[in-house]
């Protein structure tokens, strides 16, 4: 009994033994992240605020909008590196990240952005173990301190998000005499037709591409015409090209609630996405 007893006691031991262990290496995992942070703000000449959760944090740029609540959707860039300077991730151009306040992750990113308005930016400086801790994540290694910058966009709905990066695609592109139609379609006449003038009720067939924003195409015709069917069943962006005669080369930029939308198409076009077409009518048919 005594011999079972002793058995029971050093088990025991060895269990807090080992705990104690993992307390004082999560401990110095904290510490160590901690002074490196505190040596790159020195060193950088930086001016942050400590999270009483372990995080710092720099407000950039207040922003002159609403304040964001966890309940509102928020567009954002990203840029996040090491200290030593290596990009791990930057938000790709043209597509935004998106989702509610109340989603961002890891939390202390959403916890900094509760200091800011739309249109401001936040400096964040995360220790491992409120990043990706000991497993890192993609090209992220293991326990490693990471530096974002988070640009929110003014713009708060998904249309008015599409609208900016298309004037931004346009003036990137150098596109020049685009018109905006009422409904928020950018279009650019290349040729005007000569034919048949299109209306809802007409039958089109065309030679045309389909890409995205990033230039990637998704769709065409190849070096046929397509008959593309009655335009009132196309996707609505596509009623830009009412009025349009046969024989005419538009280039249409579609946002993506005249596209395919928050579903997107299959596993062909990802929800939200801009729509950009260069389309040549072949045959109107009324």
């Amino acid at each position: 009994m005594l011999k079972k007893y002793t058995l029971y006691c050093l088990a025991l031991l060895s269990i807090v033994i080992l705990f104690s262990a993992c307390e004082k290496e999560y401990e110095s995992i904290e510490s160590i992240d901690d002074a490196k942070i505190q040596a790159y703000i020195k060193q950088n000449n930086l001016t942050m605020t400590k999270d009483p959760t372990g995080f710092y944090y720099q407000i950039l740029e207040p922003g002159t909008g609403d304040v964001i609540l966890n309940k509102d959707s928020i567009f954002f860039n990203l840029n996040v590196q090491s200290l030593t300077g290596t990009t791990y991730f930057a938000t790709a151009k043209y597509i935004p990240e998106a989702t509610y306040l109340g989603y961002v992750s890891p939390a202390s990113y959403r916890l900094a952005l509760n200091g800011i308005k739309r249109g401001g930016k936040v400096r964040v400086i995360l220790p491992s173990y409120l990043a990706y801790g000991k497993n890192g994540s993609g090209p992220i290694p293991s326990n490693e301190v990471i530096s974002t910058t988070i640009t929110v966009l003014s713009e708060g709905i998904q249309s008015e998000v599409d609208d900016k990066i298309i004037r931004e695609f346009i003036a990137d592109k150098g596109i020049t005499n685009a018109v905006k139609t009422t409904s928020g379609v950018y279009y650019q006449v290349l040729t005007a037709g000569t034919g048949n003038t299109v209306d809802l009720a007409s039958t089109i067939t065309a030679k045309y591409t389909g890409r995205f924003v990033n230039g990637n195409i998704f769709d065409g015709s190849g070096t046929e015409p397509a008959s593309l069917g009655q335009l009132g069943s196309l996707v609505k962006g596509y009623r830009a090209l009412v009025g349009m005669k046969n024989g005419a080369k538009v280039r249409l930029i579609i946002p993506s609630h005249l596209g395919y939308g928050v579903n997107g198409s299959a596993d062909i076009i990802p929800p939200n996405s801009i729509l950009d077409f260069d389309v040549e009518l072949t045959e109107v048919a009324n």
